[in-house]
């Protein structure tokens, strides 16, 4: 009997000490055994054996990157503007004796750290700055958090500012800045967008007059080669037409009665107009009038003195060329000829009549001057201008002796 119970008491007391020799450490974390209060060792994840009632496990520190955020700290910035900063810190213990035995607690260490650099770095710079800048001011607080907490077993591996909150007054002018800011831009975008069109839309006009005016160029061009070609075969037909006429003309051997009756056709067409004021005979056409009147007496029996007073010769009705012929084709040519020299002679007095019989005294002549042209003398037997007479008017006078 005493003796199963002593073998259960040494059964028990065996359990016992295994439990307490048998240390497990989760993975990722580190466990530090102390011996009669003294750092023993350091446990690593897994199964471990230690001395049952001598070694002690004192802490199980996480070895993972901790992330640890911190309330938002009041700082003052260079230019005396109190902000609130939010910070986040991500560190990770690299050693977990120094991090157990050189530090009490090293998360609020951490912290304590983290506001006076933060203070530090803040206050020598602007609010502008700050606002602008995070990725400098957290390169700059990592460094000096890394540093400093490297003899606590502890690496810093970022270092994040969730927030800079500026007071509510600088918030408005702040907003009013950037409002002004976005203004500014969206004005210069316009102002260079339609800088643009404009630039664009000049090069187009620019474009389309170069096009216009080498259209215009092109189109004179033609139309003026076109004029040319035109006036040279204009220039060519007229001389065609003067060159048959000269050559019918030559081949027809025209006497002199043909020119004088072509000349005095055109008398009549010389005397128009306002400007012609007096009609001054030539002395040719007296010579071209003895011609034609020597011709015409020979034919019908007129005298061809000129001296004195003509009279008219009455050629009979004049006869209609639709009519049929009842003479000789002699005859009735020689008719017609007659009725067209005396209706030319008859057209030419008609238009000199007006204009040979001046109100002024005369003056002397002068033959082919404007003056002399201009202070015609009347015959003594015609009567003034404007006085009715029952006589046929005269012909006109012959060619002035030279």
């Amino acid at each position: 009997m005493w003796l199963l119970i002593v073998l259960g008491i040494i059964v028990l007391l065996a359990i016992v000490v295994l439990l307490k020799a048998v240390r497990i450490v989760p993975q990722a974390r580190a466990g530090i055994v102390e011996r009669f209060g003294k750092y023993r060792t350091t446990l690593s994840a897994g199964l471990n054996i230690v001395t049952p009632f001598v070694d002690r496990v004192r802490y199980i520190i996480d070895l993972r990157e901790q992330v640890v955020s911190f309330p938002p700290q009041p700082v003052i910035t260079e230019d005396n503007l109190v902000v609130s900063i939010d910070t986040v810190i991500y560190f990770q213990v690299t050693n977990p004796v120094a991090a157990t035995y050189e530090i009490a607690n090293y998360i609020q260490a951490i912290e304590q750290l983290t506001m006076t650099t933060l203070r530090n770095i803040i206050g020598g710079i602007t609010l502008e700055q700050a606002l602008t800048s995070r990725d400098d001011i957290n390169q700059s607080l990592r460094g000096v958090l890394d540093e400093a907490t490297g003899r606590w077993g502890i690496r810093v591996n970022r270092v994040e500012l969730k927030g800079i909150d500026p007071p509510p007054s600088i918030k408005d002018s702040m907003e009013k800045q950037m409002r002004a800011d976005r203004d500014k831009r969206a004005a210069i975008l316009t102002a260079e967008g339609m800088r643009q069109s404009q630039i664009l839309t000049a090069e187009g006009q620019k474009q389309s007059a170069i096009l216009t005016a080498e259209g215009d160029r092109e189109a004179l061009i033609l139309r003026a080669q076109g004029d040319r070609q035109s006036r040279i075969l204009r220039a060519q037909g007229e001389g065609q037409a003067i060159l048959t006429v000269f050559q019918s003309i030559h081949d027809g051997s025209p006497d002199q009665a043909l020119l004088a009756y072509q000349y005095l056709q055109m008398l009549p067409k010389i005397a128009e107009g306002d400007a012609n004021k007096v009609w001054i005979v030539p002395s040719e056409i007296g010579r071209a009038l003895e011609g034609l009147g020597s011709t015409i007496g020979s034919i019908q029996g007129i005298p061809t003195d000129t001296s004195g007073p003509r009279n008219r010769v009455d050629y009979g009705e004049p006869v209609d060329a639709a009519m049929p012929v009842t003479g000789s084709s002699g005859e009735t040519s020689l008719s017609s000829a007659h009725e067209d020299v005396a209706e030319a002679i008859k057209s030419a007095e008609a238009a000199a009549s007006p204009s040979v019989m001046p109100t002024r005294a005369p003056a002397a002549p002068s033959w082919g001057s404007e003056e002399a042209g201009q202070h015609e003398v009347p015959p003594p037997d015609r009567p003034a201008s404007g006085q009715p007479t029952d006589e046929p008017p005269p012909t006109s006078p012959g060619p002035p002796q030279q």
